[in-house]
């Protein structure tokens, strides 16, 4: 076994690290790596101002080598050994390939191109300024790069792992929400058909039941007026055989006949006419229990902003309006001229709801303002920016006014209004609480704070917030 290594070391060192073959002509350079001749100037070919060396690549001015008799003479003993050629390579180099375009051993590695060379490609204009090495030291470098790689990708791959496991968790939480949500709207939908069903029952029987009494009456009319034409006839026979008697017989037969005639009576014709029938939803097949559900807030009065002729209860929750004066303190939001507040919380995005109970008041404004307004406000149902509200006068009925002003004729008088800002779609509503109505709806593309706003009247009565624990009992 130890000649057998010797034999194999001794057989390397008398091959070309080039050409892989055994010395011919083998030249030193100053590094002290041998190559044969031929192979040298083929590595140096083409090069005018610098030399590398093939192996190391340390770099030579000017081609500088000298021959190596003694090197070629081992190598010609090493010759006579007789040993195979293809198995001598396979010791010297079991994991070399050969470049195609050179058929030479890739012996070498370009750093920054991650490609392995043969000595004849590292001197190509592609890789000349490159930074080449021998494989033998690029290998345990990148090894150690790849090491350090593993750590990362084990990372990583627990990373996916489990973001593929919370996917799949949600997907399944999707199925079972979207199955919930079918349930829900199968249940809301059959809901809707009962009660639809149900309106449309009691609708027909109305009508039914009106038809009848209708044409009940009708027959009665029409026996009415079939008395009446047989008194016509009769009368008019009468009539006509008087007229053909003497003078004195017409004369006397003019009071029984005056008699009958004023006996007639002509009966009134009947209105043969169905009334009118309409269904109303309730508020929560209107929207109104869905909005309710979801973005009522608790709103609360401000009394720095309430009028000297205000009081605020201590829970913020209700207002009185009152003859006398209080002593208050000058606040630049404070209203003075008519009894008003405005609510302690201000809005710049979202969805938000509130309800107001304005009872039987004669004389309330609801709303929303932008930022503050004037201090010689008054609350007059007139077009104005930055306003939009609906209230309630003795003289013109309730009114919605601010950027434009309508007239508004609730089916059922309010004694509590809803009101509705959708900050992002740029909508205030107003609703009827008792019947679910919508009254009216603002538009307007939103930029600045959005203030609830309350005119109390100057009457007794209070004007009180609802709050969301008061709507659930």
């Amino acid at each position: 076994m130890a000649l057998a290594s010797t034999l194999a070391s001794l057989q390397e060192e008398s091959c070309c690290p080039v050409c892989l073959n055994y010395f011919k002509d083998p030249v030193t350079i100053d590094c002290g790596h041998n190559f044969c001749f031929d192979c040298l100037g083929a590595c140096w070919e083409n090069l005018d101002d610098t030399f590398p060396c093939p192996i190391c690549r340390f770099p030579y001015y000017r081609k500088n080598f000298r021959r190596n008799p003694q090197l070629r003479s081992l190598t010609e003993t090493v010759q006579k050994l007789g040993v195979r050629r293809s198995k001598r390579k396979q010791q010297l180099h079991p994991e070399h390939t050969t470049c195609k375009k050179h058929q030479q051993a890739l012996t070498l590695f370009c750093d920054k191109d991650l490609e392995l060379l043969c000595t004849r490609c590292s001197f190509t204009p592609k890789h000349l300024e490159h930074h080449v090495c021998p494989i033998e030291s690029a290998a345990p470098h990148h090894r150690r790069l790849l090491e350090d790689k593993v750590e990362p990708l084990r990372s990583s791959l627990e990373q996916v792992e489990k973001m593929i496991a919370l996917q799949g968790s949600k997907m399944l939480e999707l199925r079972k929400e979207a199955e919930a949500r079918r349930r829900e709207i199968e249940a809301e939908f059959e809901q809707v058909c009962q009660f639809l069903q149900g309106e449309q029952e009691a609708v027909l029987r109305k009508i039914c039941k009106e038809e009848v009494e209708i044409l009940a009456e009708v027959n009665q009319n029409l026996a009415a007026f079939s008395a009446y034409l047989s008194g016509l006839k009769r009368l008019l026979k009468h009539v006509e055989n008087k007229s053909e008697d003497s003078d004195l017989a017409v004369l006397r037969s003019l009071k029984g006949i005056e008699d009958k005639s004023q006996k007639l009576r002509r009966p009134d014709s009947c209105t043969i006419e169905l009334s009118g029938y309409e269904v109303r939803l309730p508020a929560q097949f209107s929207g109104l229990g869905r909005i309710v559900q979801h973005f009522q807030i608790e709103v609360l009065y401000d009394p720095a902003t309430a009028h000297p002729q205000l009081t605020v209860s201590s829970d913020k929750k209700t207002v009185h309006y009152h003859d006398n004066w209080r002593r208050v303190c000058y606040a630049p939001r404070r209203f003075y001229l008519c009894p008003a507040v405005l609510g302690l919380q201000s809005f710049t995005f979202g969805r938000h709801y509130w309800e107001v109970e304005v009872g039987t008041k004669p004389k309330w404004t609801l709303g929303a303002c932008r930022g503050c307004l004037p201090r010689n406000w008054r609350n007059e149902p007139t077009v104005c920016p930055g306003f939009w509200a609906l209230g309630r006068c003795v003289d013109t009925g309730y009114l919605a006014f601010g950027p434009q002003r309508a007239q508004i004729v609730p089916k059922v008088r309010p004694s509590k209004i809803g009101v509705f800002l959708d900050y992002e779609l740029g909508e205030i509503s107003f609703y009827n609480v008792d019947d679910g109505s919508l009254l009216y709806t603002f538009h307007h593309r939103f930029t600045k704070t959005i203030w609830p706003y309350f005119y109390i009247g100057r009457d007794p009565e209070p004007l009180k917030l609802v709050s969301v624990s008061d709507d659930e009992t």
